[in-house]
Parts: C-alpha cells; structure tokens; sequence
C-alpha cells in the first residue's frame, strides 16, 4: 500500500497559510481543520493551515512526513443507522517545531494573506511566565510566542492596519480569548513593547471567545487495521470523531463575514454571548463525563459506552444528569434535549472512550463541571444531591490510587496526587475528608462549611469501601433518602 502524501493523491498544490495554528492533536485536526476545509470545499474559502507544535515532544515530523494530510472518519448513529463519513483532510500546507525551526516560525509573520490565529494548547496552555524574555527561541508559554509572532508581524508590515490577525482560541477554558489577551498585554509591559504596537494589537487584531463541542477519541489503535483497509494508501494520522459538530464563538457581523460559516450547515454559531451555551455544555456533557469517571473506574468499566449502557451505571448516569438538569436556569425542553443527545452521544458504539483518558486532571475538571451544580442543588432545595455526592466520594476514594489491590489511572499534578496521598494517611474517613474538602486550593472555596457534606461523603465512602460500588450506593441511597 503506498504512502499518504500530496505527490501520490495529486495534491501538490498547496492553499495560501490563512491560519496559524498552535497545537497538531487530534481534537484540533478532526475540529478546526476540518471546519476550514468546509469552507474550502464548499465556499472556495482557500485557506491552508500552518501548524505550530506548542510542546518540545509532539508529531510534527509524523506530520510533515505525510505533507499534512490525514484521514477523519466521522463515526455515529442518524436515525437508528449506524454512519461512516470519511474525509482525506488537505489544508494543512506546513508544520513547525519551534524548537528545532525557530526562524521559520518567526517567518509565519511574515506570511501576506495570514488571517487567524487558532490554539488549543490544553487549559494549563493559556499561562504567563515572568521568566519568557522576547529573545528566547522560543518563549516557554504559548501567549510569549504568540507575543513575539505577532510583534514581529506589526514590524514587518510596518503596522499595517489591514494586517492584523483574527484571534480564536480553543482551549477549554472560560473566557479564554479575553485571558489570552490578558497575558498578551503583560508581555508587551515585561518586554516594553513599544505603544504603537500595543495599539495595533488592541485596534488592528480581535479577539473572540470560543466554546468547541465534539467527542474526538482520536488514533484507532485497537482497531487500525480495521480503518486501514477501508484505505487505499497507508496513514499514520487517522483521527476519529463522531458526527456531532459544535462551535460557538464570540462575535458580530464582520466576523461573519470573515467566516461564512452561515453558508454551510456546519453548526458554528457567532454570538453575542457564549455563556449559555458554555453553562449547558461544561454542567451536562462534561460534568457527566467527570462524574461518571470514578465511579465507573471503581465498578470495573472501562468505556463510556459500557457505563451508560450498563444496568446499575447508566441508571446512575441518568440520575447524575436529572439533578444537575435541576439547577440550570434554562428551559426546560432545551435542557431536556441536549441531555437527550448527550446520552446518545454517549451511546456512540464507534466512539471507544476510555474513562482512564478521561481521568486526566480530575480533581480541577470536578471543580469546574460539577461541583457548581451540587453547590447550586444545595442552594435550590436546602440538601444535598443523593447522586452528585456520591459521585464526590467515588472520587475521593479514586485519588486513594488502589482498589481491591489493583493501581487506578490516576492522572495529576504532583502536588494534588501528594496531598490526596498524605490525606489517605489519616485512616480515620472523617479526618480524610475533612482534609480534603477544606483543601481550598482543590475547590476554591473550604467545603467542609456545607453542612452535611462531610457526613454524607464519609458515610458514602464507609459504604464503598466495606460493600463495594454497586451494593454501596444502594445502602448509602437508602440512608441518605431516610
């Protein structure tokens, strides 16, 4: 079988860079670049991708070797039928190491038609660094380089208005274009970047907040050979996905017109205000996401799929959704709806979604995703959700690292798997939580004074820990409910 790349698929001609992109994994490729070969595809957008790799370590010689392109397989279910759409993605013209290729990075600047910025450099991405001088090669935080980028562009086109460049981060953070901004102008004080450049980048160059909605699994390892037969050429970059497609982004009528995503139907929507969509996305999709993890961790699934498919997990599943449903200040049958589609999401038999990839970083995702909506079911009806507070236990008795003397996926920062380490330490249940929800780092806030949480996490998990997850929870549902 031959090798993917543009001379063997006759693709030799390369599109203009329009976008730069920081970030080459699979959630970027199988979202943003296909979204721009929509409009390429259907409007003649003719825009190509120049990637940045924003980690010492990543595939952006896997990248090059394949001239940029890759195949995207769009798994999922329309109506009771199964569907595979599969599209060779052919935008992506250039890829850089900013380590090993300084100056052709810094040469992106210099390109005429340069349009966007994209970026999905994970939440940790979007950070500033008092130690990033200008002249490093490069600065170690994502914003620095872009910094440095986009001085370099004011200087070369002489502070050309019509040069500025369209800002989109991806990164799953709220508010994440105004931090990147943010950050942006500290550097331009730490560095003394002149005022005239300052200028330019707040006239001349926008920015626009993002939320981004689509489960994407990525490689197909256990199941390559399979993908590759549907193949007539050898790719080392297959990435998967399913259908569901969703990108809201701050703006008005000339980011439209920048991106007329109005005419296709792929659901991008330029709003005002993001913030509904983000609360209904973040609360549901990624809140039962992040609460079903640990528990399911702990009852012996490996998938999603198996978890919401189970008798006792998706019940549990379900009842997670119903009451963080319960406190969002939304319509009810919008609500209804989306949950709806999120368990059929979820039920994705193409999607393999390992719960252990899942766990990375849960104690911040928790933070984020549920525990709002348990603080807000307390507020709302003076008690605490049976479902979401055992969920809190699963989690806490997850970062205990064994169970029934197996290792568990844990997957942190040094420091948080350290204090969870030296809180289990304590044998006694009571003094083990109460070290860990007045952990206000953990939580921001010390949740040791809502009253009755540390109670019923300690009696949930004296219930896992004597009698399992399954017959657990039927105990602790009985007593809590009593």
């Amino acid at each position: 079988m031959e090798k993917l790349n543009r001379k063997s698929q006759g693709l030799e001609k390369k599109f203009p860079i329009k976008v730069v992109q920081y970030g080459e994994g699979n959630f970027l490729r199988a979202f943003v670049d296909y979204a721009f070969q929509r409009l390429n595809n259907e409007l003649d957008f003719n825009a190509g991708v120049a990637m940045v790799q924003p980690l010492e370590n990543g595939m952006m010689n896997m990248i090059n070797d394949q001239d940029g392109l890759y195949t995207l397989f769009m798994n999922g279910i329309k109506k009771g039928t199964k569907i595979q759409d599969i599209e060779l993605i052919t935008n992506v013209v250039k890829g850089i190491n900013p380590y090993k290729e300084y100056s052709d990075y810094l040469d992106l600047a210099k390109e005429e038609e340069l349009q966007f910025i994209i970026s999905n450099t994970t939440e940790a991405g979007i950070e500033y660094i008092d130690t990033d001088t200008y002249n490093m090669q490069p600065p170690v935080a994502f914003p620095a380089r872009l910094t440095v980028l986009l001085h370099e562009r004011f200087k070369h086109f002489n502070g050309d208005v019509s040069k500025g460049v369209t800002i989109i981060p991806c990164e799953l953070i709220n508010y994440n274009a105004d931090t990147l901004k943010e950050i942006i102008l500290k550097y331009c004080a730490l560095w003394s970047l002149d005022n005239a450049f300052k200028n330019w980048l707040l006239e001349s160059c926008s920015f626009h907040n993002t939320l981004v909605d689509r489960i994407v699994p990525g490689y197909p390892r256990n199941e390559i050979e399979e993908y590759n037969s549907k193949l007539n050429y050898q790719d080392n970059l297959i990435v998967t996905a399913e259908p569901f497609f969703l990108w809201v982004i701050e703006g008005g009528d000339e980011l439209r017109k920048k991106l007329p995503f109005d005419k296709t139907d792929l659901n991008v929507k330029i709003v005002d205000d993001m913030q509904p969509f983000r609360t209904l996305k973040v609360r549901i999709l990624n809140g039962a996401h992040t609460a079903m993890v640990p528990f399911s961790l702990l009852y012996g699934n490996e998938t999603v799929m198996q978890t919401v498919d189970g008798d006792f997990t998706g019940k549990f599943v379900d009842s997670i959704i119903s009451e963080i449903n319960g406190t969002l200040p939304f319509d009810k049958s919008e609500v209804l709806a989306y949950s709806d589609e999120v368990m059929d999401r979820f039920r994705n038999p193409f999607i393999k979604h390992a719960l252990s990839d899942i766990a990375l970083n849960s104690i911040s995702k928790f933070k984020v995703r549920v525990l709002p909506s348990l603080l807000q079911y307390y507020n709302d009806h003076k008690q605490l959700p049976t479902n979401l507070t055992f969920s809190f236990a699963c989690l806490i008795q997850f970062y205990k690292g064994t169970w029934n003397g197996n290792a568990l996926p844990i997957k942190d920062t040094p420091e948080i798997i350290e204090e969870f380490n030296a809180a289990w330490q304590l044998k006694d249940l009571e003094l083990v939580v109460n070290r860990v929800l007045a952990n206000e780092e953990f939580w921001g806030e010390d949740l040791t004074k809502i009253n009755g949480l540390v109670q019923d996490i300690v009696l949930a998990l004296s219930e896992i820990e004597s009698n399992g997850v399954e017959q657990g929870y039927l105990n602790f549902n009985k007593q809590f409910q009593s």
